[in-house]
Order: structure tokens, then sequence, then C-alpha cells
């Protein structure tokens, strides 16, 4: 007997929606950008490739030295990880960001800080039936873990809109993902307060924390939301999740932290054992380096600042507004069209970025331009952009 008969049984059976995970979540972004890529590596001298804000300079060599230092690494980690690891994380809250009140029961090293906003919703037992909430800009995986968990979602800046609704669980991002918009201290305040009153876990994403660009002493600075002058000296019912991605290349290594009220933390610590999700020992040491040493990210903070002023000046001389912008890896730039059109006529010119509607509605006229491409590709879209 062969195999076919019982394909096409197979593929004659009714599909099973809510059995079909891919059919709960929204459309890979990305997929879309493709033919506008194909354009834009078509130029004759070659991409500049601004759509990602993926790390292209090397990992500090103090980070390096430290993972080979911990190769031989036999031994199953604990999920909970090292205490050095968690300890490196602390003090670098503290010395950093006025962080205060953090134990050790409070910090959990994660695998890349994308999974964790992934799943951060199933583990913390919200489902169908509960609300969450995240920026009107924003992140596509906020969206994508919200629909795994099978929760409602509402994308919105304004705790007005929720009416009579309460969020289980309520994202925000600052500095922010794409726009580089910096919330003020009062309105970090607010939300605290406005989360406590009503149980909803506040969770903060903090990804882009030391990639802040403003040297105004008068203009808002990033302040992590475990910051006691936001919280009240206070982590009850809320999270910080910390990325080392951007701050030390550290993209490959999968590095990232949750940090917060002991009590959350440890919700989240149960559900991870179960499903073995440990950080591998060597990245923890490595973990610890970057996060002990602050010299290599004063020099990478130097790189992009350089690149970032030289696509700004050039995106203004051709003709683009930037708005926001204040911190993170990308200008968020405007011509005043839609963003179709911007990615286009970018592509011609051999330069891709990212169509702002990736990251909602109130995108649609905006592009997300990374700077964290090589000196060379910055120089040559530089060039192409005011030519």
């Amino acid at each position: 007997m062969t195999d076919l008969p019982l394909v096409e049984e197979v593929a004659q059976r009714p599909s099973r929606d809510h059995r079909n995970v891919s059919r709960r979540l929204p459309d890979f972004p990305w997929d879309k950008l493709t033919h506008h890529a194909t354009t834009a590596r078509a130029h004759a001298d070659g991409v500049c490739d601004l759509s990602i804000g993926t790390p292209v300079d090397p990992t500090p060599l103090v980070v390096q030295d430290a993972l080979r230092a911990a190769a031989d690494s036999p031994g199953y980690p604990t999920t909970i990880g090292l205490e050095a690891t968690r300890q490196a994380a602390i003090d670098w809250l503290a010395r950093r960001h006025g962080v205060t009140g953090l134990g050790l029961d409070g910090v959990l090293p994660v695998i890349g800080s994308k999974e964790l906003i992934g799943s951060m919703a199933v583990h913390l037992g919200i489902g169908p039936g509960d609300l969450i909430g995240y920026p009107a800009l924003a992140y596509p995986t906020y969206e994508v873990g919200a629909a795994l968990a099978g929760a409602d979602s509402l994308a919105t800046d304004s705790l007005t809109a929720f009416g009579p609704r309460t969020p289980r669980l309520l994202w925000i991002n600052s500095p922010a993902n794409p726009s580089g918009r910096v919330l003020p201290i009062d309105h970090l305040r607010k939300v605290v307060d406005w989360s406590r009153e009503r149980g909803t876990i506040l969770v903060s994403d903090e990804c882009y924390i030391e990639c802040a660009w403003s040297e105004d002493p008068a203009a808002d600075q990033p302040l992590s939301i475990l910051h006691p002058d936001v919280n009240g000296g206070s982590l009850d019912g809320i999270l910080a999740v910390h990325s080392l991605s951007k701050r030390s290349n550290l993209a490959g290594y999968r590095c990232a932290f949750v940090a917060g009220d002991p009590a959350l933390v440890g919700e989240l610590l149960a559900v991870r054992k179960n499903l073995g999700l440990q950080m591998p020992g060597p990245q923890q040491r490595a973990m610890v380096a970057a996060l002990d040493d602050d010299a290599h990210v004063a020099e990478q903070h130097a790189r992009y600042a350089s690149r970032r002023a030289a696509l700004r000046g050039a995106l203004e001389s051709a003709g683009f507004r930037i708005d926001h912008s204040e911190a993170s890896l990308y200008l968020w730039a405007t011509r005043g069209e839609d963003c179709w059109t911007t990615v286009a006529d970018l592509a011609e010119q051999g330069i891709l970025v990212a169509p702002g509607e990736f990251y909602g509605p109130s995108g649609r006229e905006h592009v997300r331009v990374a700077f964290t491409a090589t000196d060379e590709r910055v120089a040559a879209a530089v060039q192409r952009l005011t030519a």
C-alpha cells in the first residue's frame, strides 16, 4: 500500500484553526519588504541596508575572552542562572541607572529579550478573555505574544482607551522602537500608579536605555521603571526587560535579563524551569564581563553617534523631517507621504529602510532608518542622499 491515500485523506479533513498557531499570528512584516530589498541590492555600488538594527561592529574583546574562558561547560545550567550573572545585572542597574532595592530573587537571565517578550503572557498565565496593552507604535512581538496567549490586545498610548476594561498586562517601551521616543518621568509615574490601582502587570522594555543622544540636560533622559523616583521605591507589580544586544554588540550571544518584582520573576522562573529554558553557562559568563565593563559601551556609543549625525544631516538635506529619535538606534523619518512610496524611492537609490506601517497604522507616513550599518555603508548612503 502506498502513502498517497493517507495523504489525500488528511488533506481533505477540515482544518482546525484553533490548532494552527500560525493562523493566530499577524503576518511576518519583513516578508513584505522582499521586492524592495531586491531592488536595493541591484544598485551598482551595492545595498546600504538600514532596515534592521543588527550590530555589525566587533563583539568587545573583554566579552570574547570571557566566553572562551568559560567554553568548557559540560553540565546543565540552571534556569535561575548563576549568582554572578544576576549580581552583575543588579550592579549595572545600580551603577548606570540608579536602581535600588533589587535582590538576587528579582533577576532572571533569559535567552534574548525577544523570546521573553513573545512568551511573557503565556508564562504569566494570561490567556483567552484577558487583555494586553502595548504602544500604538510598537515592536511587533508584543502583538505576537498576545496572539500566542489567545488574549485580546489593544495598541494605544492613551490609558483612557481601555475604558472600563482592565488589561492584565501592559507593555511600555522607552526608549521606543521604532520612534526613539523617550517617555518623561511624570508619564512613567502615572503609568505605574494607574497599573497598580488596577492590578495590571506593567512591563517596561528598556533594551535601548543606553542608546540616548541628547546632550541637553533639560531634555528627557531614558529612565528605568525600576528607578525609585519612578516607582516610589517599590518594585511591586513591575518588570523591566534588558538586552545586551545593542549596547555590547551581543545580538549573536542572545544575552538578556528581566528584573523587578520578585513574585513575578518567581512566576516566570517556575514556568521556565518546566520548559527547560536555560541560558547557556558560557554566555552567562560573557554577560558578566559585558555588564561589568563600561569602556566598550562608551566606544560603541561614539561610533553610533557619528553615524547617526551623518545620516540625520543627509536625510534632512534630502527633504526629510526627523521626529522624536532622542534615543534608540534609529531615525524616525518622514517626507509626509505614504511610507511605501518612500521605501520604493530609497530602494531605487540602493538604500533599504523599514516602512513605518510595520509598527502600527500611525507609522504610515514614516520610515525607520537604522544607523547600525558600517561606516563605509553609512557614508555610501549619505553620498546617495545628498547627491
